[in-house]
């Protein structure tokens, strides 16, 4: 039981917004699409509803063709990060809809809606109308009604973006559980890796209109394809350095050379591109074995408990995720600081090479 994209791509005026893609979701899992704004996200998932038509490939539910079937006569649910709720029913009719015009009992409609709207923190709100809530409060009614919708597939685009950071985390941690139980195949659109680390399930990441990866969450995170799909599953996006590869060593900039050990011993002689994370790079030396580059200091981003560096190391822009509050003076020169067991391998066409070792013991 799945829902099948058979090498299905969207077209409009002439320009590509979805490449040919295929991908296979199976029954009662969570799958995560991440990427950028205006990475194609929101146009799968209207291919996916039926909301648009294929230019090219099939779209295949339980293994029977659907492409032309309209999105009235398929079992799906919705939820956009903007909220769409009727605003002259109160929140208990709202959230009630779908399963009247299924012709469900009064009873069992009671119940549900009952259910949801606790689940949802809407109990003491169900006789409002949508536009005497909070924002917060009309996505969770928004949610609600998917919910209680009973759908073979659900999906959710971007639709905690609005919350506020307490309800956020509740949701992130509920939505998977519920929808798990319900047998759904759940779709979660997210522009955030934390988001989808979070989320757990498969992820596909997009770029301009592309599938990059899809597999489990943690393996796209650990052991990205190519580079492309390490900059997305990246935030800030990963930092790159032109490498070379010569006898048993690694050569970097300035000099520096590290022993190409495990899976680096088998690469090629030749040019390559190293990739990094933020978080890995490190304004202190962590051991005596570390990589150190020079670099010239652009502007700081106090978070509260962490702070982002952004550097110039030889016309690179980089950016280090650092924890705790630095009082850095702009314009300076630095050395900054990376851990080996963190670098990644691409080769110049942004293949992986060789994932991160650390990557490969976690």
């Amino acid at each position: 039981m799945a829902l099948v994209l058979d090498n299905v791509s969207k077209v409009v005026d002439g320009r590509t917004h979805i490449h040919p893609t295929t991908l296979t979701l199976e029954k009662g899992t969570m799958n995560v699409l991440l990427g950028p704004t205006l990475a194609g996200k929101t146009s799968l998932m209207r291919l996916m509803a039926g909301l648009d038509k294929p230019a090219t490939g099939r779209i295949l539910w339980h293994g029977e063709d659907v492409t032309d079937r309209r999105v009235q006569d398929r079992n799906v649910a919705m939820v956009y990060q903007q909220f769409v709720n009727y605003p002259t029913l109160s929140v208990r009719e709202n959230i009630a809809s779908p399963l009247k015009v299924a012709g469900r009992p009064k009873g069992e409609i009671e119940e549900a809606v009952h259910k949801a709207a606790a689940l949802m923190k809407l109990d003491g709100m169900l006789d409002r109308k949508p536009l005497e809530l909070s924002g917060g409060q009309q996505q969770r009614c928004a949610l609600a009604r998917a919910l209680v919708k009973d759908a073979g597939l659900v999906l959710l685009d971007e639709p905690l973006a609005n919350l506020d950071y307490k309800l956020r985390e509740e949701l992130r941690a509920e939505i998977p559980r519920i929808f798990e139980e319900s047998g759904a195949i759940f779709v979660y659109a997210t522009t955030e890796p934390e988001e989808a680390l979070l989320l757990g399930g498969s992820t596909a990441t997009l770029w301009e209109g592309r599938v990059t990866q899809f597999g489990p969450t943690p393996e796209v995170y650990r052991r990205p394809a190519d580079a492309v799909t390490a900059r997305v599953f990246s935030d800030p996006p990963m930092n790159f350095l032109k490498i070379a590869k010569a006898g048993d060593r690694l050569l970097f900039g300035e000099g520096q050379s590290v022993p190409a050990l495990g899976t680096l011993a088998g690469l090629r002689d030749g040019r390559y591109l190293a990739g990094f994370r933020p978080n890995h790079l490190e304004l202190e030396p962590p051991h005596a074995g570390c990589l150190t580059f020079p670099a010239i200091l652009s502007e700081t981003e106090i978070t509260g408990s962490e702070t982002y560096v952004h550097i110039d190391h030889g016309g690179e822009r980089w950016v280090g995720l650092v924890h705790g509050v630095r009082s850095l003076r702009h314009g300076s020169s630095m050395n900054v600081y990376v851990d080996p067991a963190h670098v990644y391998v691409f080769a110049e066409d942004g293949a992986l090479a060789a994932p991160a070792s650390y990557a490969l013991a976690a």
